[in-house]
């Protein structure tokens, strides 16, 4: 292990990890640098797991014993070390998940190759909320979406709280951001792929009829919180398609929209 103990919230060896509560910061600094935030010990691990490489850790000493074989596993990569006051001082709140580590970012996937091996795509638009993010990722994973994709203004899914949310889901299921949206809805059409918007339209088919097509390949689309799906996206897809709902309900949450869409549509 490379313990370095902390004495102060000023080192400069722990920039990665400061102000860990400024999202609009977060959110800039960290796809630019290369890097994100893996909070807790079992997200942790789910990173290391799939690949990743941590940069650094950053723990309080009573976690030491708990991660130790991982820490082992990177002998040449700091653990930073500090009181509890000193580490909240550092992020902005109380450690009390275990540790965190700043990892470095995999390389990104290349869009052909992913469609070309999946049946199922989940497409989201502009959904901003990282909750809603990694809930759809953990849905994603359980219900046998073979891939995300995300369009250019989507929230980040290696952002602490969408991978803490999926439990490490977004390090299982492959994604990709996308750079030309809805430009590349002609990309999904091209590798084979049933392009189905969730919209309340007129036209729009139920979701057990689009379950009842048996599409060999499908990309299920989902809008951003509030406003739903671009009035340019809704001209370019093949199909519209709604959750049946009673109550006088019309919509639901993205996330549970996501889970009962990634169901009833499972290859």
């Amino acid at each position: 292990m490379n313990l370095q103990y902390l004495q102060s919230a000023d080192d400069p060896r722990v920039r990665d990890y400061t102000s860990l509560t400024d999202t609009s910061l977060r959110k800039r600094r960290e796809p630019e640098e290369g890097m994100y935030i893996a909070e807790s010990s079992k997200v942790l691990r789910r990173a290391v797991d799939a690949g990743h490489r941590p940069r650094s850790f950053f723990l309080a000493e009573k976690w030491l014993d708990d991660l130790r074989d991982i820490l082992d596993r990177f002998p040449d990569v700091p653990a930073f070390v500090g009181t509890s006051e000193v580490l909240e001082e550092i992020t902005g709140f109380h450690l009390h998940r275990g540790a965190l580590a700043a990892m470095e970012r995999p390389a990104p996937l290349e869009l052909s190759a992913l469609l070309a091996s999946s049946r199922r795509v989940a497409v989201l638009e502009d959904i901003v909320d990282h909750t809603n993010i990694g809930a759809i990722f953990r849905s994603a994973a359980a219900l046998q979406v073979d891939a995300v994709l995300v369009t250019p203004r989507c929230a980040d899914p290696l952002y602490r709280r969408a991978i803490r949310v999926s439990m490490g889901a977004v390090f299982q299921v492959p994604w990709v951001r996308l750079t030309d949206w809805p430009g590349q809805l002609e990309q999904l059409r091209d590798a084979g792929f049933v392009t189905a918007a969730l919209a309340l339209r007129e036209d729009s088919l139920t979701l057990d009829e689009l379950s009842a097509r048996r599409d060999e390949r499908l990309a299920l689309i989902l809008g951003t919180e509030g406003d739903g799906l671009a009035d340019t996206t809704l001209a370019g897809v093949d199909l519209a398609v709604r959750i049946p709902m009673s109550g006088g309900v019309d919509s639901l949450n993205v996330a549970a929209a996501s889970a009962v869409a990634f169901w009833e549509c499972r290859p």
